[in-house]
């Protein structure tokens, strides 16, 4: 028996019909970007998030450029942010011509150390941005805390935590901006990319209206340049069948966690994911464990037909692009530990419990 990292298609095979035809309706009504579709994704991601407004972008990565650009993020300056994460976080900021300011991790959560933050600022900090990686909340109110005392802004990457909460505060609804991805792979993914930006502001509201149209109110005139960064009718439409079933999706995924972690328990040589006491809904985007001997791990997996993934093998302060950043490869040293024996195992709604038993059995046999 084969057991994918994640098999979207048995998602689709009974959201199939509902999915087809919102689809079909998109191409009926033939308002292809920004349409009616768009504007109630909107209403419910805001209100999921707990925030006041959402804005619908082209994908995660863009809704994170478009939040630095919208926070005041220019060339020269610096913005302080993890050195463990999907490219996208660290790669916006340089887009912009600003220098990302790596900080390590913690060694539980994964997630920025707020311990480690305030050392990290310089005159030329404009903002932090947190990633709530894996579907746990990075610990914020230390953070927010930070940033008010220096007056930065504070963007929360939360493309792997959607409906994931922080002491009863969800993701996105704490920073200036909060940037969610769609990628078909996330917990709430679409059919190909999209991203959403929540703020509680009319006034980065109205801005972000503007920069994901190329800078334009009204059309044609335009007193910024902005971006073309509009998301799709049809992969709003698909998420809107989806929304519905999300809550379940998540809950689903916490139960097959607690059933790696009963399994796991005894077992010394796997570090199964710790959930922080801030931490209300940890959605489990990723169950990532660590072990020591690793690639022995995944080629017993490999051989088995289960899928696993790194996430991530590289940390950005490693990273050729940024080597000009000058830091050396010992730096970061709790990041450095994290890239070598964190794996990624199956965690998705739709898995068997007989599937989930195999991987179990198969990953206690590699580490004995």
């Amino acid at each position: 028996m084969s057991v994918p990292l994640l098999d979207l298609s048995r998602q689709y095979a009974y959201l199939k019909d509902d999915m087809n035809k919102a689809v079909l309706n998109v191409l009926d009504h033939g308002w292809f970007i920004l349409g009616p579709e768009v504007t109630e994704l909107e209403k419910q991601i805001a209100k999921l998030s707990g925030t006041t407004h959402a804005r619908g972008v082209a994908s995660g990565t863009d809704a994170l450029l478009l939040a630095l650009f919208a926070a005041g993020v220019r060339a020269g300056d610096e913005v302080i942010t993890t050195d463990f994460s999907f490219f996208a976080t660290a790669g916006t900021i340089s887009r912009l011509g600003a220098t990302p300011v790596f900080v390590d991790i913690e060694k539980d959560s994964y997630n920025i150390d707020p311990n480690l933050i305030e050392d990290a600022i310089t005159d030329k900090t404009k903002a932090i941005i947190p990633v709530h990686l894996f579907g746990q909340v990075a610990d914020m109110d230390p953070i927010l805390e930070i940033a008010k005392k220096h007056n930065l802004k504070v963007i929360e990457d939360a493309a792997q935590a959607i409906g994931a909460k922080y002491k009863g505060k969800p993701a996105g609804s704490m920073g200036d901006f909060g940037c969610f991805s769609f990628y078909p792979s996330k917990n709430l993914g679409a059919g190909g990319d999209g991203g959403i930006i929540t703020t509680n502001t009319e006034e980065n509201f109205d801005l972000l209206t503007i920069l994901r149209n190329h800078g334009a109110k009204p059309k044609y005139y335009h007193k910024i340049i902005g971006f073309n960064s509009r998301l799709a009718s049809i992969q709003a439409a698909i998420l809107l069948v989806k929304m519905p079933y999300l809550q379940k999706w998540s809950e689903k995924r916490i139960e097959h966690a607690k059933i790696y972690d009963n399994a796991f328990a005894d077992i010394d040589s796997i570090i199964t994911p710790k959930v922080m006491d801030y931490s209300d809904f940890h959605i489990y985007n990723q169950y990532t464990i660590a072990v020591s001997n690793r690639a022995e791990v995944m080629t017993k997996l490999q051989e088995a037909k289960i899928g696993s993934d790194i996430y991530y093998p590289v940390p950005f302060h490693k990273q050729e692009c940024f080597a000009d950043l000058g830091y050396a490869p010992e730096d970061l040293p709790v990041t450095n530990n994290a890239a070598e024996t964190v794996l990624s195992i199956p965690i998705y709604p739709e898995m068997s419990p007989d599937e989930q038993q195999i991987v179990i059995e198969t990953i206690t046999k590699a580490v004995s």
